[in-house]
């Protein structure tokens, strides 16, 4: 097993009270108790991995020790440390990425600036459940399952891309449950086995992972998917993946014209091409974004949510794309979930045309806290460097010196939780780099500085240049 892996397993192993050896391996006992670690699967060694946890070698060594003594692991001079019994299961199908085990952990105190979303649900949300409340109640003859999407919010969503000068039929939509599902089910229908996908470095790390999963082989350019054409022809691949505006981690928008040729080269080659709009409304104020890529070819795909406009807790996403494919991935969604919450698609019916207002609060509120927290790395932390945004919900930061994946296990154990680039960068160029989000209050922001650029101390006062750290 790679550290690196490992590592997204752990969690937030630290952010516990007790000796750290303690702690470590607490979590490894249940990772191994869960199945998660299977027997005879291979740990790191102890400096590979006190490495990558920013720790000493000796709270490694007391971990394995103590679970050694549970008979949970073996450790045998030449042959490395295993999971005790014999191989022979296969790992189960989980995912090891921090972006989604934040999710599942308790927070602990910790100040979460890994997973971006607002903190909850904006007040047009409840008014539009309460207008759909009498429409729901006379519903008759509707067994509620809309594999598809229900009728409404299609057209709705049809009705917001004409408005956005993309005329689009309520068949060219499917309805999800967010963005991510989105993702999984368009991987899912296009991808095969050992298919090449082109993908930016970084991007979004919900996309690396459905698309592993399918066991796509990512082939990476830099954000804007610069080289577009020649990676066409070099490396034929199944599909290309996009985040145009607002990009997710480094907040660029792509100008009009490159989105033209992107669009234009795609569809002439017969290569799909999915623009990831959900951070298409995060504009700060007065900024302009250009049209979505679908206004230069009707064969893009385009993929929308409200997680970051109005609430993640509304599981609301949708895909434009050509009619054949809606009828496949309506296909694929049926044997998995026959129809999506038919109250929450409707209340998402009603709020789509009311969007203005919502936009405009998140708008003012985030180029606020944006700048509140860019002040405060330049005052506590002044040799990060992290380029100012405008727009979208994150801040991609440059390490002076280190890794993002050791020095977020510090600053977890200052209880700020981060989420490291390398998660981010499928050409392993992300490692100097850090994602931090800046949606939360400004007085928490100001808190999660102050705890990072004590963690920073730390990191600085016991950094670790071992090789290993940055083969991870």
């Amino acid at each position: 097993m790679e550290p690196i892996d490992l590592l997204g397993l752990l969690g937030r192993w630290s952010a516990g009270r007790g000796p750290l050896h303690l702690l470590l391996a607490a979590r490894l006992r249940r990772l191994i108790d869960d199945g998660e670690l299977p027997p005879g699967m291979r740990l790191p060694p102890d400096r590979t991995l006190a490495s990558a946890l920013a720790v000493g070698r000796n709270t490694v060594v007391a971990a394995y020790d103590l679970l050694r003594d549970e008979r949970r692991i073996v450790r045998r001079q030449g042959s490395g440390t295993r999971v005790a019994g014999t191989g022979g299961r296969t790992r189960p199908d989980t995912t090891a990425a921090p972006v989604f085990l934040h999710l599942l952990e308790p927070h602990d105190g910790a100040i979460m600036l890994a997973c971006a979303a607002p903190a909850g649900p904006p007040p047009e949300l409840v008014e539009a459940y309460e207008r759909i409340l009498p429409e729901l109640a006379a519903t008759t003859g509707d067994l509620g399952y809309h594999p598809a999407g229900h009728p409404a919010l299609r057209r709705a969503v049809a009705d917001r891309y004409g408005r956005r000068g993309v005329p689009t039929g309520p068949d060219r939509i499917f309805i999800t449950g967010g963005g991510q599902q989105a993702l999984s089910l368009l991987a899912r229908a296009l991808i095969e086995p050992g298919d090449r996908v082109l993908v930016e470095a970084p991007t979004y790390p919900g996309a690396l992972e459905v698309f592993r999963e399918e066991a796509a082989v990512p082939r990476t350019l830099p954000v804007g998917l610069t080289g577009f054409e020649e990676a066409l022809r070099a490396d034929r691949p199944a599909l290309a993946y996009l985040i145009p505006t607002f990009h997710n981690p480094t907040g660029a928008t792509l100008p009009a014209l490159p989105r033209r040729r992107i669009a234009e080269s795609a569809a002439a080659a017969g290569v799909p091409l999915i623009d990831d709009e959900v951070l298409a409304d995060l504009a700060f104020p007065g900024e302009e974004t250009p049209p979505p890529l679908a206004a230069y070819t009707d064969a893009v795909i385009s993929v929308g949510s409200l997680s970051k406009v109005i609430w993640g807790g509304l599981r609301i996403g949708w895909i434009r794309a050509p009619q054949t494919l809606i009828a496949r991935l309506t296909r694929l969604r049926a044997v998995h979930d026959l129809g999506g919450n038919i109250p929450a698609q409707l209340a998402a019916a009603e709020l789509l045309p009311r969007l203005a207002e919502p936009r405009r609060r998140g708008s003012d509120e985030r180029r606020t806290r944006h700048d509140h927290l860019r002040a405060e790395l330049a005052r506590h932390l002044p040799t990060w460097d992290a380029p100012p945004v405008r727009g979208g919900q994150t801040l991609w930061v440059r390490l002076p010196y280190g890794d993002g994946t050791s020095f977020a296990q510090t600053a977890l154990r200052h209880r700020v939780a981060i989420l490291p680039g390398a998660g981010l960068d499928a050409s392993g160029g992300g490692e100097p780099y850090v994602r931090l989000h800046f949606l939360a209050p400004p007085a928490e922001l100001t808190e999660a500085v102050h705890r990072l650029a004590k963690a920073w101390r730390t990191y600085e006062a016991t950094r670790v240049t071992s090789p290993a750290v940055l083969a991870i």
